[in-house]
Formats: structure tokens, sequence, C-alpha cells
């Protein structure tokens, strides 16, 4: 239904969406490190790659951040080597087109974040599940990695940042993009979709009604580890 109203919604979602550009308050890639090593056990090196919110958006400091309180979180448990190269604006195809510039060297797992931009830009889902699979085929050559963890993409039919109709179209997208992720992970035994089911409460989200929250983060990271020591 959300594609058939594509067309006659379009001059409405187009004032929506210049709306959403003049109000959203443009939150910056928070400081801090971006590798490290912690914890002792059973080595373990993940590597993080995707959008704003792997690289924490909405945090104050990459400790706050995913990255940060994944590592925190699974130091107890392993001897962590972690990397993280998440950027804001991230889709499926830029993070194909930057894996010459990603650390030459092996990897474990890779927690593999896409899915709010793709959705933004209305990639079709066969396009995305293809550019998925080349990603993670790319990334097991280059890196030798065997695991990959999906991060499912977040029901933006919730983000408060965006009016009505645009909320649901976008949130009818990214749910059938979110599906194939999963449909993925059914399909190949290395992969893992972890759904972001995520409370939907007012302190889950950063303030410009768009990005996680440092408490969304930290419920994200205990989620990812349960998956990641599975």
């Amino acid at each position: 239904m959300d594609r058939l109203l594509r067309f006659p919604l379009a001059p409405l979602l187009a004032a929506q969406a210049l709306w959403v550009v003049l109000r959203a308050e443009r939150l910056p890639e928070p400081p801090g490190p971006r590798s490290g090593q912690s914890g002792t056990g059973e080595p373990l090196r993940l590597l993080i790659l995707g959008d704003s919110s792997s690289a924490g958006v909405g945090a104050e400091t990459q400790a706050r951040a995913l990255s940060g309180q994944l590592a925190q979180t699974l130091a107890p448990h392993v001897a962590l080597d972690w990397c993280l190269e998440g950027e804001t604006g991230a889709t499926t195809q830029t993070s194909l087109a930057k894996l010459d510039s990603l650390p030459d060297r092996a990897f474990d797992i890779a927690l593999l974040i896409h899915g709010v931009n793709d959705t933004t830009r209305l990639t079709s889902p066969a396009r995305f599940r293809a550019r998925q699979i080349a990603l993670m085929d790319a990334l097991a050559v280059r890196h030798g990695i065997q695991r990959f963890i999906l991060s499912g993409v977040p029901p933006m039919a919730h983000f408060p940042l965006l009016p009505q109709p645009m909320r649901w179209m976008l949130g009818c997208h990214a749910a059938r993009l979110d599906e194939e992720l999963a449909q993925l992970a059914s399909e190949r035994p290395e992969v893992d979709h972890l759904p972001l089911a995520l409370p939907f409460e007012p302190h889950l989200v950063a303030r410009d009604g768009f990005h996680p929250s440092e408490a969304a983060y930290a419920l994200w990271a205990e989620m990812l580890v349960e998956r990641i020591l599975a």
C-alpha cells in the first residue's frame, strides 16, 4: 500500500523531507577511541562497520556509544580486539566502496549496521539484499571473517523527528529491508540477524529525535553481546 501511495503523495513527501532537513539537529560523531583491546580469555577480533548509529551519534563520547559499551560488556568474557569503521550517512553501497580503506588485518566477527540510509534513499529490497551479500562476501575474502551479525533496520515508523505520512512510509520500507536481513540469516549459517527490538520510550532517543540515546546504546550492546557469545 505505501508503495502505491508514493506517487500521489510525492509533493507532500518532498515538502516533509525539506522540513526535516531544515529542522533536524545535526549531532556529531562523538570523540574517543575507535579501536582497542580489553578483557581476558578467548581472543575475539571484532569489526564494526556501518552508519551513524555504529559511529555513536547521539552519545557524548565513544565510551558511551555502541562500540564503547559493547567493548565494556564483552571484556569480562573474551580478550577483545575491536575496530570501529562507522560513518554518518553510510549505506551498504558506500561501505562496499570503502573496503580498500579498512585496516589490512583479519577479524573473526563483523557487526554490520546498515539500513536507515538505505531506507531514506528507497533502495529496493532486492538491491539491498544483493549489496549486503556482496559486502559479506568481500569481507570474508579480504579479512577472513567467518561470522556476521546483521543488526536489524530500526523501526523508523517510531522515529519522533519524522512527520506523518513520511514516518509511516519509511517505516514500511525499513521493515521490508529488515525482512531481507532476516531472510539472509535463515539461508546462510555464518549470518545472524538481530532485530532491533528496543522499547519505544523517550529516554531511548537522542535529542535529535532520530538517533539512539546512550541508554539505548547500552541496551543494544547487551543484546549484541548475547548473540556474540552464543
